[in-house]
């Protein structure tokens, strides 16, 4: 709940700001530092969200009601990594069959932690109009079964954020503003 009442205070603060754009929808340095928050707020938002679908003790309708929430915080086709230490190749899956593989791990207890969340690269203009940006995260992963199989990495993952222009009606009126979106999630390092 408190998640929910932090998101929407961030939204109306993004939509609050949404006054003076130019005519060349140039982001000012103001906006910016805005929109950089709301994008690490979703990135930490989706970290919470995956710790608490990959749980095991998570009811599975509270899982499937999660996943419809950190479904909503991904561009449409957005694909997740995945990497063991026991295999080369990454596979990439679209974001639900991500989260119900998670659920379906064979492990008795997952821990899945993410730390040192930071923009590895500035928000940079595309010719379509959005901006698009990088952010690195680590990810601690920890399985463990009674049976005694355990597992751990660390992965550090490059997540493709989207800032795009919207319009939606507030009091009969069209109000435009920036929204962010989260892209591809991009393995780029798997260590013990």
């Amino acid at each position: 709940m408190k998640k929910s009442i932090l998101y929407i205070v961030s939204l109306i603060f993004v939509l609050s700001i949404q006054q003076g754009f130019s005519q060349d929808d140039n982001i000012s340095p103001e906006r910016k530092k805005a929109i950089d928050s709301l994008a690490l707020e979703k990135v930490r938002d989706l970290s919470t969200y995956i710790s608490i679908i990959g749980n095991k003790e998570t009811p599975f309708s509270e899982a499937n009601r999660v996943m419809d929430r950190a479904e909503e915080l991904f561009v449409e086709d957005a694909e997740i990594g995945v990497s063991s230490l026991s295999r080369e190749e990454i596979n990439n899956y679209k974001v639900r069959e991500y989260f119900n593989r998670l659920i379906q791990l064979s492990y008795d207890r997952v821990t899945i932690r993410w730390y040192n969340i930071h923009y590895i690269s500035d928000l940079e203009r595309q010719p379509d109009g959005r901006y698009v940006g990088v952010v690195t995260v680590y990810q601690r992963f920890e399985g463990v079964s009674d049976d005694g199989l355990n597992y751990r990495d660390t992965t550090k993952k490059d997540i493709t954020i989207y800032v795009e222009k919207k319009k939606t009606q507030i009091r009969g009126r069209i109000v435009e503003f920036w929204d962010v979106l989260l892209g591809d999630i991009r393995v780029t390092e798997t260590t013990t």
